[in-house]
């Protein structure tokens, strides 16, 4: 409505008389409507480039394990190769850009990180939510190259990107994603967030290696024109860059409030 303020709403489900699974799966059966839910497999599911998402059947009761026939786009980790995937993952301004060295659109990437994660047993998630209507509901998830891309990228914007930019960026997290989740992507408030994000990742460019093992996805190796990890200040060996003698008066500043709170006290 953000964008067509004259949308209508076309839900049969709220105005004719079909307010159960049971009686929407008898109507597509009666007007030869093809769905995949059927009493073998009771889950409804909402598929996509980044995910599927499965509910209803055995998962309404939070106790249950998913069973694994249910499984579109991955094997169980159990089931995964005994020997681990290893591949690296370009970003530029904090998009991924190329698999392997290979350039790759965005939906051929993700493509190729589904099949890459899913073979490996990666990107299984089973969760209850909080809706936004104010009931929780348990969901079962399989995004494996949503994953892959989610791991990748926060490890290289370890090195990218500076401590209280990133501090910053990760406490509006928590919003930009309830705005997501919500629905409201064309709302004012997320432009205003996108423009921060946007301007968080200018400098998150590299490789990232990652070992794909059994649904794991660990990051081994990163690299960045735009690294700001200096193995000079960093080494426990040896150094010209840093005085140790500074720590002294760096403990005494931060500890100053808290002398004076332990004074006070006695």
């Amino acid at each position: 409505m953000a964008l067509n303020p004259k949308l209508q709403i076309i839900a049969p489900w709220r105005f004719w008389d079909l307010n159960s699974r049971k009686k929407l799966v008898a109507f597509a059966k009666e007007h030869n409507i093809p769905i995949p839910t059927t009493k073998k497999n009771p889950y409804s599911s909402d598929e996509n480039l980044l995910h599927i998402s499965f509910e209803g059947g055995i998962l309404e009761d939070p106790w249950n394990e998913p069973e694994e026939g249910m499984f579109k786009l991955s094997v169980s980790p159990e089931n995964a190769p005994d020997v681990p995937t290893y591949i690296e993952m370009d970003f530029e301004q904090g998009n991924p850009v190329a698999i392997n060295g290979e350039r790759l659109g965005p939906v051929e990437l993700l493509t190729e990180l589904n099949r890459l994660g899913g073979e490996n047993g990666i990107g299984r998630l089973d969760m209850v939510e909080n809706r936004f209507v104010g009931m929780k509901s348990r969901g079962v998830y399989e995004t494996p190259g949503g994953f892959i891309l989610r791991e990748a990228h926060r490890d290289l914007e370890t090195i990218t990107m500076d401590r209280e930019i990133l501090r910053i960026r990760d406490s509006l997290v928590p919003e930009y994603s309830k705005l997501i989740y919500n629905g409201f992507w064309f709302a004012p408030e997320m432009a205003l967030l996108q423009k921060t994000m946007d301007e968080s990742q200018k400098t998150v460019n590299g490789t990232v290696r990652l070992k794909l093992y059994k649904g794991n996805c660990i990051p081994v190796g990163r690299k960045s024109d735009n690294s700001l990890y200096s193995e000079a200040h960093a080494t426990f060996e040896e150094d010209a860059v840093y005085d140790q003698a500074d720590a002294g008066g760096f403990i005494r500043l931060n500890s100053l409030r808290l002398q004076i709170q332990a004074l006070n006290r006695k």
